[in-house]
């Protein structure tokens, strides 16, 4: 975080509050209790679950954070960037109003994830970087914590492709966009992945000049096709600049503006926007020390989170690559039994949704049509237009759909795609029924109210059961009414 203590701008009394929440100056570390049950590493999402829920089982926790309480999701991540997205969506809005509703919105969040909560609830919080000095032991300034279990939760941080130049441009990312003050007239954002995409909308229509760029042939290139071209239109009709099938090459700077080089073109920007991969924060931990083995940049751990050391846990971004708050979340919940109780909880049978909060939104849980594909796994897909129900017709919704896909000839979940502008809400009945192992059958039992978009489930139900209708069921049902008569 940017240290602006001082100054005023739109929202400012709002980061003074957040920042202390999250990370007081004037905080002293307690003295370390001789032995902890657990030692948790990273206040992030994964983090404090971990480190609140061990507490309220009676266990003796210390939680330790270099940053702030609350991670990437709270600070630099999901609670600002939803924020301004939600607050865009009102129609006009100017770039102070929009960042001071998000400092606003971060602030009363904080409360929540504050080191006053957590030290309140009964866990110990030390504020500084953690090193190993010893498999069990972590050293936090001039203290040495000793523990049985160590959960290590240190997240991850964007990373910069490399790229001629663009370090030396002094480009924003994540942790950084959201301290801005003064808009930039022309951005350039380099990535249309979900982070791109949302980020280029948001700030499209706070009226600053974007520029999208992306290697790939479309954006959200791991999205379902349909999914991808909707958002792509979208954010062109709002104003973005979309260059798809494009690779920066080098990045100059002169008199105060920034340029991207690629193949065909020159664009000049005032600033820069990379919002291309994360890396997780696995330095500075003397990992080694502690014997945890780090293989393609993650921490390596088994299906119930455990290292290379089996009394060392890790949960998150850092073990992960499903970099989602609630996949932290998730993982915290299986390390707190694993480390505290029988190790009995694991990852295998997590059904983990994701969500990009563009206008429309895109959901997607389970496996998608071109994974099945690429695993020659037989499937029969099922859709509906959200246009085609009663309140779809009477919202003009003309573009949102779902898709499922089963296993063939059944009616197992085995994925589903949702384009809407509430995708990310309509989505969770499916990921409940695939987590309790529920089909379209099932869920084609439930009374649901009229007229809503959750109909989509009763269509859903209803296709799925006149595929049942086989030629002999039906010679059967022929029979039947023709001895009725």
């Amino acid at each position: 975080m940017t240290d602006r203590t001082e100054l005023d701008y739109p929202g400012a009394q709002h980061d003074r509050r957040w920042r202390e929440l999250v990370f007081p100056v004037d905080y002293i570390n307690p003295e370390p209790q001789p032995r902890y049950h657990l030692v948790v590493i990273g206040a992030g999402p994964a983090g404090l679950v971990t480190s609140i829920a061990a507490a309220g089982l009676g266990a003796r926790v210390a939680l330790i954070e270099r940053q702030a309480m609350g991670g990437d999701c709270l600070n630099v991540g999901c609670v600002p960037s939803k924020a301004l997205l939600e607050f865009t969506r009102r129609g006009s809005a100017s770039f102070a109003d929009a960042f001071e509703w998000l400092r606003g919105v971060r602030e009363t969040i904080a409360q929540h994830d504050s080191v006053a909560r957590y030290t309140e609830q009964g866990v110990d919080v030390f504020l500084g970087s953690a090193t190993f000095v010893d498999p069990l032991i972590v050293q936090v300034g001039e203290h040495r914590i000793t523990s049985r279990r160590v959960v290590i939760a240190t997240g991850a941080r964007p990373g910069l492709p490399p790229i001629p130049g663009l370090a030396e441009s002094d480009p924003l990312t994540n942790e950084t966009i959201f301290d801005l003050v003064e808009p930039p007239d022309r951005l350039a954002i380099l990535g249309a992945g979900p982070v791109g995409c949302e980020l280029s909308q948001a700030l499209t229509r706070l009226g600053i000049d974007v520029w999208l760029f992306e290697m790939a042939e479309r954006v959200l290139p791991a999205e379902h096709t349909e999914a991808s071209a909707a958002v792509g239109e979208a954010l062109q009709r709002d104003g973005v600049r979309v260059r798809t099938s494009c690779r920066v090459s080098e990045v100059t700077q002169s008199d105060n503006v920034v340029t991207l080089h690629t193949e065909d073109t020159q664009t000049t920007v005032d600033r820069v926007l990379v919002a291309a991969g994360r890396r997780a924060n696995v330095e500075d931990l003397d990992l080694h020390i502690a014997g945890v083995q780090v293989e393609d940049g993650l921490i390596t751990v088994d299906e119930k989170l455990r290292t290379t050391n089996p009394n060392i846990y890790a949960a998150g971004d850092v073990c992960s690559a499903l970099q989602f708050t609630h996949n932290a979340d998730a993982h915290a919940r299986i390390v707190v039994q694993n480390a505290l109780f029988a190790p009995t909880a694991t990852t295998e049978k997590l059904i983990v949704p994701h969500c990009t909060y563009t206008d429309p939104e895109v959901a997607q849980v389970g496996r998608s049509r071109t994974e099945l594909e690429q695993s020659t796994i037989p499937f029969d897909a099922y859709r509906v237009n959200f246009g085609d129900l009663d309140r779809g017709k009477a919202e003009g919704d003309r573009q949102g759909f779902v898709e499922v896909l089963t296993g063939k000839g059944r009616d197992d979940i085995l994925g589903a795609s949702i384009v809407a502008h509430d995708a990310g809400e309509q989505i969770a009945v499916l990921c409940v029924a695939m987590a309790n192992g529920l089909g379209l059958a099932a869920l084609g039992k439930a009374v649901l109210p009229y007229p809503t978009r959750g109909e989509y489930l009763r269509r859903l139900a209803d296709t799925y059961n006149r595929t049942r209708l086989t030629p002999l069921a039906k010679r059967l049902m022929n029979t039947w009414f023709r001895w009725r008569d």
